[in-house]
């Protein structure tokens, strides 16, 4: 489906932004959660001494959410991607998509996707959902061994737009891939903020606004809802810096910012 002809996807594909990676998307009648981070504001211990800064809190509390239908994980490695209440939450979700190695960690309801691995969800009103796990990279070249599995999704059904949700990706070679792959997506929600550390000398560990704005021409997409540009210290850019970034690619019309 091209993105002139995606019909009134807004209607149809309902995306929340609830603070950090953190959104709720309804789609095909099933509710999705991404990457649940509930925890208060504090310090968050990444090991070896190193920890991650949280500043501000999540916009609502796990227990006032309605039941949802899956997790998408893009990791469960670093506290902003997972945190406690977020571990916690996961033991009430029927099924949560992650990578291969977060699966194996976490146990239960999980279920392990390599990049292009494909689920089948049943809808409400017949059907079904299929999430395609997409690669991601989350730093430079060659960060893996560091910064470890990371996937994003895809979620594809008929007669609804298709939908990506990037993870925590700083590449623009993986969103080529992913758009060689899948062609335009209607919506596409990026994890953005500029995200930075001592690692790799301060290299990009997620995208800049500059490189999201490029990210969705390459994808085609007419709705991008930016996430993950907010409530953590070590994010170089705001949300401001990605509206910034699209109004100056002349693309700004096609932000979802609420």
């Amino acid at each position: 489906m091209s993105v002139s002809d995606a019909p009134a996807a807004a209607e149809q594909v309902a995306v929340r932004v609830l603070g950090g990676p953190t959104t709720l998307i309804g789609y095909g009648g099933l509710r999705f959660l991404t990457d649940p981070t509930f925890d208060g504001p504090g310090e968050y211990p990444l090991g070896g001494g190193r920890s991650l800064t949280k500043t501000a809190p999540c916009a609502v509390d796990p227990a006032e959410l309605d039941p949802v239908d899956a997790v998408l994980l893009s990791h469960d490695q670093h506290p902003d991607n997972l945190d406690t209440s977020g571990r916690a939450l996961l033991a009430g979700v029927p099924l949560v998509l992650t990578t291969r190695s977060a699966a194996a960690r976490l146990g239960g309801a999980t279920r392990g996707l390599a990049p292009w691995d494909a689920v089948e969800l049943p809808r409400p009103d017949g059907g079904s959902v299929t999430v395609t796990a997409t690669p991601a990279q989350h730093g430079p070249e060659g960060c893996e061994p560091v910064t470890g599995e990371v996937v994003g999704f895809v979620l594809t059904a008929v007669g609804l737009p298709t939908v990506h949700v990037s993870g925590d990706n700083a590449s623009l070679d993986v969103v080529r891939e992913i758009a060689d792959r899948v062609g335009p997506v209607d919506t596409a929600v990026l994890f953005a903020g500029a995200a930075r550390t001592a690692l790799f000398d301060g290299a990009l560990l997620t995208v800049d606004g500059t490189r999201a704005a490029e990210a969705a021409a390459i994808l085609g997409a007419r709705r991008v809802v930016p996430a993950h540009c907010d409530s953590w210290a070590h994010f170089s850019e705001t949300r401001d810096d990605v509206v910034a970034a699209f109004t100056a690619a002349g693309i700004a019309d096609r932000l979802q910012l609420d």
